[in-house]
C-alpha cells in the first residue's frame, strides 16, 4: 500500500491510499482510495499479476501506479523528432557516442601521439592515400551491408509484433461471434492477454517480470506456450461440450495457430543472432584502418590529423555499434522494441470485450517509450 496525493477533476485530495487488491480482497487489483473512500479497479488484474512491471495508469482515477519491480531505463526505445541544429551536438540519449567514447578517444589519442613522435623525434614512413580510399569504400560497402541485415531482423521483429497484436484483436472479435458462453469468452481473452505479456517477458529473458503470473504458466517450462496449450484446451473442452460449433472451434484454432506462427518468428530472431564473424571482422577492419590512417595524414594535415582520425571512427565505430542494436530488438538498449507499449495497446484493445475500462496508453518519458 501506498499513500499519495491524488488530484482528480481539479480537486486535490490527500492522503490517498494506493493498494493492490482483486474480486474479495485477494492479490491481484488495484484500489484507490481518499478521505476513507476505496475503489476496488478489478480491470488492471493484468497489471497487477501478470505485468507487474510495467508502470501504468489507474485510468479510472487518473492515478498513476508504480510497479514493484519497474524495467531499467535501457529498456526503453526513442521516440523523438529530428534534433535541431544546435542539439545535433548535445543529444545522448539513443546516441552511440555512450558506447563508442572510449575506443573513440583512444584511437584519436593515439593519432596525437603519432603526430607528437613525428615532429619531435624521428619522421614516419608516410604512406600514399589512395590505398585507404579504396579501403575506406570496402569497408563503408561492408559496413552498409551489415547495417541492411540489422535492420531487417529489427523490421521483421516490429511486423511480428504488429501481426500478434492483430491476431489479439480478431481473436477477441471471432470469441465474441463464436462463443456465446461470457465466463469461458472472459477466460479465454484473458489467457490470450497472459500470453503476450509472457511472451514479451520470455523474449526479454526477465523471468522476474512474470513472478506474479498465474502459477499454472509461471511454473512452466516455456511459459508463453504453456499459455497457447491452456488456450487450446479450454477449447477443445468447449467443442466437447458444444459450447463452440465445428466451424467456430476451426476459425480459432486457426488464429491460435496464426499467434503461434508469430510467436517462432520472435524467438527465431531473437534466438539466432547475426553471424560473429560479421561483429569480428568489422571491429578488427576498423581498428586497423583507424590505426593505419595517421600515417596518410601526417604529412599534409599535422596536428589537424587526431581530428580527421577521430571522425573517420566515429563514422565506422559508430555504424558498427547501431548494427549491435538493430540486431537485437528485443535486447537491453534505447532502440529496441517498445514492447510494454504494443502491450498496452492490446490491454486497451480487449479492455471492451472484457467489459473493462480501457487503460491509458503508454506514452513516451523524456524520449523514452517502454
Amino acid at each position: 500500500m501506498v499513500t499519495m496525493s491524488l488530484q482528480f477533476n481539479g480537486l486535490t485530495l490527500f492522503p490517498t491510499t494506493l493498494s493492490y487488491r482483486g474480486q474479495g480482497g485477494a492479490p491481484g487489483g488495484l484500489s484507490c482510495g481518499a478521505a476513507g473512500a476505496v475503489t476496488t479497479l478489478t480491470h488492471v488484474r493484468s497489471f497487477g499479476t501478470i505485468l507487474p512491471a510495467v508502470d501504468g495508469w489507474c485510468a479510472a482515477e487518473g492515478v498513476r501506479y508504480a510497479s514493484r519491480r519497474p524495467y531499467p531505463e535501457r529498456c526503453r526505445m526513442i521516440v523523438r523528432n529530428k534534433p535541431r541544429i544546435w542539439e545535433l551536438a548535445f543529444a545522448l540519449r539513443g546516441s552511440v557516442v555512450p558506447h563508442i567514447a572510449g575506443p573513440l578517444l583512444s584511437l584519436v589519442l593515439i593519432a596525437g601521439a603519432l603526430v607528437w613522435l613525428e615532429q619531435s623525434y624521428h619522421p614516419l614512413p608516410a604512406i600514399d592515400a589512395t590505398p585507404f580510399t579504396v579501403f575506406g569504400i570496402a569497408l563503408s560497402l561492408f559496413l552498409g551491408f551489415r547495417n541492411n541485415a540489422a535492420y531487417d531482423r529489427w523490421w521483421e521483429a516490429r511486423r511480428l509484433w504488429g501481426g500478434l497484436l492483430a491476431d489479439l484483436r480478431s481473436f477477441a472479435r471471432e470469441a465474441r461471434l463464436f462463443v456465446q458462453d461470457e465466463p469461458l469468452r472472459r477466460e479465454m481473452l484473458e489467457v490470450a492477454l497472459s500470453f503476450l505479456h509472457l511472451h514479451r517477458a520470455s523474449l526479454r529473458r526477465r523471468t522476474e517480470a512474470i513472478e506474479d503470473g498465474l502459477a499454472e504458466f509461471r511454473d512452466a517450462a516455456h511459459p508463453p506456450d504453456a499459455a497457447l496449450d491452456r488456450l487450446g484446451q479450454l477449447m477443445a473442452g468447449a467443442l466437447a461440450r458444444g459450447a463452440i460449433d465445428g466451424f467456430g472451434a476451426r476459425t480459432l484454432s486457426a488464429r491460435l495457430s496464426s499467434m503461434a506462427l508469430q510467436q517462432a518468428g520472435c524467438e527465431r530472431i531473437a534466438g539466432t543472432p547475426l553471424p560473429f564473424v560479421y561483429s569480428l571482422l568489422i571491429y578488427r577492419t576498423t581498428y586497423l584502418y583507424c590505426l593505419m590512417l595517421p600515417l596518410a595524414l601526417i604529412g599534409a594535415a599535422g596536428w589537424l590529423t587526431p581530428l580527421f582520425v577521430g571522425v573517420a571512427a566515429y563514422v565506422f565505430l559508430g555504424l558498427a555499434e547501431v548494427s549491435e542494436e538493430l540486431s537485437q530488438p528485443f535486447g537491453d538498449n534505447v532502440n529496441a522494441l517498445p514492447l510494454d507499449a504494443i502491450c498496452r495497446a492490446a490491454e486497451i484493445s480487449l479492455a471492451p470485450h472484457l467489459g473493462q475500462q480501457a487503460p491509458a496508453p503508454l506514452l513516451p518519458k523524456d524520449f523514452h517509450l517502454t
